[in-house]
């Protein structure tokens, strides 16, 4: 039995690990020990780990109310450096483009361990967008033995950045084996769940769904996307508008001056469980969002997705025709709004187009090609 440790410390990667932790623990010849680091709070990623039966071996607390990013990253040295002397892996395993990954590969390399990188290859090209995720995940690069990218685009892109090939495997997104499990688990309650954070609301009103939270958009320019759900909502006063909260104080500094000129049909929502936001996202007229993992879900769900952001690392949705950029400009986000709720062979169009992004096998593919490796 080969030792894994699995590290991870965001609500998104405890929900594109989910399905491989499964894997790994139900797998011959691989035994997990999994890290949960406290990037994100546990009230965040605990309703995960629950929903998906996980019960992290390791809790870390490394994060602190208003932590620089430095501050975070000499923490997670400080906590995880003693998991490595205690677990000794054989590999670790980490996912995307957080803080808490790029440490994570960081220690496994100081350690001479395998390095497992899920989601590898993704790139916008611009270190500043997004900021720090874009220069994480070029780093973890370096140093992964094995890379598991999602598509065959990103794959590409570890090969023109020279690496081996033999170690790059086309495994399709662990976010859409997530979502197939969620979606078949899912019942009315889970889909209904609108009717209950909005109890006056008819039910059968249209709405479209919003969530902003990039780190590079903190400012002046969330606040104007925030300011573009408002027009919306002035403009059609049929259809609600639902934004996620988020706990970063950024984003809600922004919310709070949006809420003063909201419309009756605007409504800001917490953070809701994984489950539920499964279902919210399968009811939307649209989707409205700067999340990587939104890209990759709504698609599966046959929902259009309007991309807010300048840059992407998701490009094959939008040469697919499932994604749309567009951008964090005010007035263009309300345009291409105005277009998909106005012209229905428009959204048609955007939202019966192919997901590129995987086909629910992607855990399987990942934890046999890293047994074959540490049998090599």
């Amino acid at each position: 039995m080969k030792r894994v440790l699995v590290i991870f410390g965001t609500r998104p990667e405890a929900i594109k690990l989910a399905p491989v932790i499964a894997r790994l623990r139900a797998h011959p010849n691989l035994t997990p020990t999994v890290c949960f680091t406290g990037q994100h709070g546990r009230e965040m990623v605990d309703p995960i780990l629950d929903f998906f039966s996980i019960e992290p071996e390791i809790y870390l607390e490394a994060m602190r109310p208003n932590q620089s990013l430095g501050a975070l990253s000499a923490a997670l040295f400080d906590d995880l450096a003693p998991v490595f002397e205690r677990v000794r892996p054989e590999a670790v395993i980490v996912q995307g483009d957080t803080t808490s990954s790029l440490i994570g590969a960081l220690l496994g390399h100081y350690h001479q361990t395998a390095i497992g990188h899920i989601e590898a290859g993704l790139r916008t090209g611009a270190l500043s967008a997004p900021f720090p995720e874009e220069g994480n995940r070029q780093i973890i690069s370096r140093l992964a033995n094995l890379h598991f990218a999602p598509t065959e685009r990103a794959a590409n892109v570890l090969r023109t950045e020279n690496l081996a090939n033999d170690h790059i495997i086309v495994t399709g997104n662990t976010v859409i084996d997530a979502l197939l499990y969620t979606v078949a688990r899912n019942d009315a309650e889970g889909f209904n769940a609108i009717t209950a954070l909005w109890p006056r609301r008819k039910s059968d009103r249209e709405y479209v769904l919003a969530t902003l939270h990039r780190r590079e958009a903190f400012g002046e320019i969330i606040r104007d996307m925030m300011f573009a759900l408002v027009d919306i909502a002035n403009r059609h006063p049929d259809i609600d508008v639902v934004l996620l909260s988020h706990p970063n104080p950024n984003v809600l500094t922004a919310i709070e001056e949006v809420a003063v000129s909201a419309n009756h049909n605007l409504k800001v929502i917490p953070p809701q469980p994984y489950r539920t936001f499964v279902g919210l996202m399968s009811r939307a007229r649209l989707i409205l969002t700067d999340s990587g993992g939104v890209q990759e879900e709504a698609p599966s769900l046959d929902r259009p997705v309007l991309v807010l952001r300048d840059r992407t690392e998701r490009t094959e949705g939008i040469d697919a025709g499932c994604l749309v950029k567009v951008g964090t400009d005010r007035a263009m986000i309300v345009e291409a709004c105005e277009n998909l709720l106005t012209d229905a062979k428009a959204w048609s169009r955007i939202a019966s187009a192919h997901n590129p992004y995987g086909d629910g096998n992607a855990s399987s593919r990942i934890c046999d090609n890293l047994a074959a490796h540490l049998r090599a």
